[in-house]
């Protein structure tokens, strides 16, 4: 198997030279994306993929249902990197419909240390479970429930030191929320955009 990816690596690579020369030469000399994506590990949702984006144009950060810790520093350190070394001008939290880590988070199945990761998952369940019981049917809560994620994960973002110092000094950069569909392979806004200036986010309320 590994022997096949280094075959499919060589053919990507052969492809890509074939069809712009100086193509490698370009990335290899600067790294300027205008993008940095926090979303899920699940691997039918790659970030660059799904939003019609090449190589060099999105920094990237994922994690199991694209949960936003405090305490993450390898997020906050990705987070940091992006917005003062890249100069990133939009940040993305997405998650995706049919979640895994979500609805784990609402099973009562052991998983070990996945258990404290989707914490603030389980939390958000309870805090909406009103809500949450008026949607159609299990599938719809989920699905829910992972946009409810995500905004709180836009909140959370927006709340760190880095993006507070970065708009004390005037840096025009704006959170998004987005939630991918499996089903349909289309991305949509959940309209919980924030920005300088911005300290609460009204699409799960």
């Amino acid at each position: 198997m590994l022997n096949d990816l280094l075959a499919r690596n060589r053919a990507w690579s052969q492809a890509r030279q074939s069809e712009d020369p100086h193509h490698f030469a370009r990335l290899a000399a600067l790294q300027a994306p205008d993008y940095f994506w926090i979303g899920c590990s699940d691997s039918r949702v790659p970030a660059n993929v799904v939003a019609g984006l090449h190589p060099g144009e999105v920094f990237v950060h994922r994690n199991v249902a694209n949960v936003v810790h405090s305490s993450d520093m390898n997020l906050l350190a990705s987070l940091e990197f992006a917005v003062e070394a890249l100069k990133v001008r939009e940040i993305i939290v997405c998650g995706h419909h049919g979640c895994g880590g979500v609805k784990a988070a609402t099973e009562e199945i052991p998983h070990g240390l996945t258990e404290h990761w989707i914490e603030p998952i389980r939390r958000l369940a309870r805090s909406y479970a009103v809500d949450l019981a008026r949607e159609p049917g299990p599938e719809a809560r989920l699905d829910r429930l992972a946009e409810l994620n995500v905004a709180e994960g836009v909140r959370r973002v927006c709340e760190t030191p880095i993006l507070q110092r970065a708009w004390r000094r005037g840096a025009p950069i704006r959170v998004h929320g987005l939630i991918y569909g499996l089903k349909d392979g289309r991305l949509r806004n959940l309209d919980c955009s924030m920005g300088p200036g911005h300290f609460q986010c009204d699409a799960a309320s």
